[in-house]
């Protein structure tokens, strides 16, 4: 099993959600989250004053999916929540040692 952890532009975020429903996924974790890379904040006017914004709101994505369907996660996230700008996101993938469901104590892939 695999974890899959997206940082995108938070007006991606439907569009991911529905382009991962479409490939059969269906279960995800979504965060706010703020950061800076690259793309290094930006600047906002204010009633007639500018400020810096340092940390750049974006959606976190969490899935969970089984090594046969990470290649295609990666390559719906990567499709769908890309613009070609800079500040576009990350995709990180880790080794997911186990999962259970609390419900009904199923582990393993059966638990997702």
């Amino acid at each position: 099993m695999k974890k899959v952890e997206a940082i995108i532009r938070h007006f991606k975020l439907d569009d991911v959600k529905n382009a991962l429903s479409e490939q059969g996924v269906f279960g995800m974790t979504v965060i706010e989250v703020a950061g800076y890379g690259r793309q290094k904040g930006h600047t906002e006017t204010y009633r007639g004053t500018e400020y810096a914004v340092d940390f750049v709101p974006k959606k976190k994505i969490e899935i969970v999916c089984s090594d046969e369907n990470l290649q295609k996660v990666i390559d719906t996230i990567l499709r769908t929540a890309q613009t070609g700008q800079i500040g576009d996101g990350k995709i990180f993938v880790t080794n997911l040692e186990d999962s259970i469901r609390i419900r009904t104590g199923e582990t393993g892939q059966d638990a997702i």
